[in-house]
């Protein structure tokens, strides 16, 4: 029977499991939300600046193309993450299935071979046998699913909560550049559309890198080019065509 400080212990490790588990998933859906808003942002300021550049653009053209980019951008996108995100899960499954078969027909090969991980992770043998024998007796599934396939069995990710967050990231991103190429400052709408597509910028590259442990003047960098490049020519084409048809 454990004692006292023992058990404190391990309510401690499995406090500490569930903590690390949950923040885990939490940065995951950040780094998604974070991810879908830069994207909403690029994309719809390049449309918009492009309907913008070409001579006579009204506000309400503008506004009509930028809200049409913003749902189709939306739904495109959690379209994407749905399928994507689905066909992991399935894919998880499927891995998890041969797993449980493959523990049913040669359970003492799949002991040997939980124990052989460990040693390439610099376990001594007896260690390595005594941890994966402790480990498959608790659930061998799980143990065998986080060493060989780097998954957890117990918790897949969810298709519709992927599309969600995709979906609701990506419009809130291109409101920003529909906003600003269409507010009262007519005369000055393209130089607002940039200026507030650069900071947003900024904002979602140094969130990324930080969410990541990169260093952040290089993801802000890399945004900005990106953007700068799409509104440029998005900007040039827009001003072309429209010369042309007018």
């Amino acid at each position: 029977m454990k004692n006292p400080a023992t058990k404190a212990i391990d309510q401690e490790i499995v406090q500490a499991e569930f903590q690390r588990q949950s923040m885990a998933a939490r940065l995951n859906w950040l780094r998604a939300g974070v991810l879908g808003a830069n994207d909403g942002i690029m994309s719809t300021s390049g449309l918009v600046l492009g309907v913008a550049a070409a001579p006579g653009a009204s506000a309400s053209s503008i506004l009509i193309a930028g809200t049409a980019a913003v749902v189709a951008g939306s739904i495109s996108m959690a379209g994407g993450e749905y399928t994507s995100v689905s066909a992991q899960r399935d894919s998880e499954k499927a891995a998890l299935k041969v797993e449980r078969q493959e523990l049913k027909d040669n359970p003492e090969l799949e002991l040997r071979e939980l124990a052989w991980f460990y040693e390439q992770k610099g376990i001594s043998p007896d260690l390595a046998i005594k941890i994966a024998t402790e480990l498959t007796a608790k659930d061998a599934l799980k143990a065998h699913a986080e060493a060989e396939l780097g998954i957890d069995s117990e918790q897949h990710v969810s298709p519709t909560q992927a599309a969600l967050s995709s979906f609701f990231a990506f419009g809130l991103g291109g409101l920003l550049p529909l906003v600003a190429v269409t507010g009262p400052w007519t005369e000055f709408r393209i130089q607002a559309t940039v200026f507030s597509v650069a900071l947003a910028l900024v904002i979602t590259g140094y969130v990324a890198a930080k969410i990541g442990k990169a260093r952040s003047g290089r993801g802000i960098i890399r945004n900005l080019v990106v953007s700068g490049m799409t509104m440029g020519v998005t900007y040039v084409i827009g001003l072309l065509v429209g010369t042309h048809l007018v």
